[in-house]
């Protein structure tokens, strides 16, 4: 670690290079992370989107925390199913396939824009046109496809190129744009510019919003109106607790994630380490069980209850933690589309801020280059089955920015994309860094691994003795990956320690950059 002015961890370069031109124009964390964020729009515009939502975490020099959630929000209205422009698509992976489903009755309530704008007029230090003249500057001469941007590109082929607007933007001459190659996004600078300097209201309560209902009534999506004039930010009391001696500070319900990486680490906290035993055989099963454990938990405990009072204490019941942990000693014996932005300044200020369009509907608002969401076809958000969700109601989400204070003094900010990935991402990533005090990039860029769909995964860089020592119950199998994926999410971080002095590190999975100066 090193004295500098301000750290920005973020997944592209030109994501970066927005938030950090605003560190050194005197901007501070939230200011840097909210012009990072509407890059990212841009320059990873096939995984976040500023028609998708979002949660901002910020803590303030003085210790006080707050969680912006502007997730996307259910429709008020529900249209029967078989009206729904609804249907599956299949995302090849490379190592595993998934299904996602798109259409214009996939679509729920965006809040990025909404959210960013209330950061500013709460936090911000700068005037939001000020902010955004970065990301104007860098879009100017398009975006070029690097490899991990060609690969999402690749893999979301079906869904970026569904419609016309999107042939525009990712085609050229009826092809897939290559490799180095870069689209352009003019529309949606002009929509940027606007919004800078007049807010967001066009985009809630004007043209933009009459433009989405229309084509959602006339096309088989829910979306009224109505559900973008009455679109709330809500600012929460971020979810905190211990965890060895050291501070979590997370998302709280109706959010899921938040609860659920605090529950692994409890779980996990059980066992005792050595800086040694990184990806031994027990590192290893305790992780494996804590996961499992974890998503008995949430069916058990949390789904049923995310948005009764106080929902994340039911996971905490001293009775069931207890059981949970036992379960987890005795098991032990046999032996996460979306982006991140992750800043710190020189005053000790945090922004960790998580944004996702999920893959995409398909579809795109017209005249601004902006694709929207699919929230209500992603399978994990939607617990109960699609179609069963609930009108006017903020949808739940893995996306956790958080905050870890250690009991040493230093300070992390993380989050990550991923989807259901996401939980274990950060928790393996706080576990790096509270229990085997890694160094800033190992605890984002050592293998990690993860349950979903009776496979247990692992990503290359682990002893195979130590894998093939994992004790599994009857019907999980152990996934192997040939290489490291995006699919195990993207952590972005960036770290402060007791003297002032701060680094950052930046997922490779998904080609984080990190500068500071």
């Amino acid at each position: 670690m090193v004295k500098c002015k301000g750290v920005i961890s973020a997944g592209d370069k030109l994501t970066a290079e927005a938030g950090s031109e605003i560190l050194k124009a005197g901007g501070n964390a939230f200011d840097a992370a909210i012009s990072a964020t509407f890059m990212s729009f841009a320059a990873s515009s096939s995984i976040t989107s500023a028609g998708g939502g979002g949660f901002f975490l910020a803590h303030q020099s003085d210790n006080s925390n707050v969680l912006y959630d502007f997730f996307v929000q259910t429709p008020r209205n529900k249209r029967i199913d078989s009206e729904l422009d609804f249907y599956p698509v299949h995302v090849d992976f490379g190592d595993k396939i998934q299904e996602f489903h798109i259409g214009w009755g996939s679509v729920a309530t965006p809040g990025n824009i909404a959210g960013l704008f209330q950061v500013h007029q709460d936090l911000g230090s700068m005037p939001m046109v000020e902010i955004m003249a970065p990301v104007l500057e860098l879009m100017k001469s398009g975006i070029k496809l690097h490899q991990q941007t060609k690969y999402q590109l690749d893999i979301l082929e079906p869904i970026l190129t569904l419609s016309q607007e999107g042939r525009e933007i990712y085609q050229k001459e009826d092809q897939l744009l290559k490799l180095s190659e870069s689209y352009h996004l003019p529309q949606m600078m002009d929509t940027f510019d606007y919004l800078a300097r007049h807010g967001n209201r066009e985009f809630y309560e004007g043209e933009i919003a009459q433009m989405i209902s229309k084509l959602c009534v006339d096309n088989g999506g829910s979306l009224t109106y109505d559900d973008f004039k009455e679109y709330k930010v809500s600012k929460r009391i971020p979810l905190k607790n211990d965890y060895r001696g050291s501070m979590l500070i997370t998302n709280p319900p109706p959010n899921a994630g938040g609860s659920l990486i605090t529950f692994l680490l409890k779980l996990f906290e059980k066992v005792k380490f050595t800086k040694a035993d990184w990806g031994s055989a027990k590192h290893l099963q305790a992780l494996a069980e804590a996961i499992m454990l974890t998503g008995v938990a949430r069916n058990t405990k949390l789904e049923e209850n995310l948005y009764a009072h106080a929902a994340s204490s039911l996971l905490f019941e001293p009775d069931f933690l207890s059981s949970m942990q036992q379960t987890m000693l005795r098991e032990m014996h046999k032996s996460g589309n979306t982006t991140h932005v992750s800043v710190i300044d020189k005053a000790g200020n945090i922004a960790s801020c998580t944004t996702s369009v999920g893959e995409g509907c398909g579809h795109y608002i017209p005249n601004t280059n902006i694709m929207l969401n699919n929230m209500l076809g992603e399978e994990d958000l939607n617990k109960k089955g699609f179609h069963h969700w609930l009108p006017d109601q903020r949808m739940s989400s893995m996306m956790s920015p958080s905050i870890v204070m250690n009991k040493d003094g230093s300070k992390m900010g993380l989050g990550s994309g991923g989807s259901n990935r996401i939980r274990s991402a950060i928790a393996q990533a706080i576990i790096n860094f509270i229990d085997f005090e890694l160094m800033p990039d190992d605890i984002v860029n050592k293998p990690r691994i993860h349950l979903e769909h009776e496979h247990m995964d692992f990503e290359p860089g682990y002893l195979q003795q130590h894998i093939d020592a994992v004790v599994l119950p009857e019907g999980i199998n152990k996934f192997q990956w040939s290489e490291k994926n995006m699919y195990f999410g993207g952590v972005h971080a960036v770290f402060m320690d007791q003297k002032g002095n701060m680094d950052g590190a930046g997922d490779r999975r998904r080609v984080g950059h990190v500068i500071s100066f």
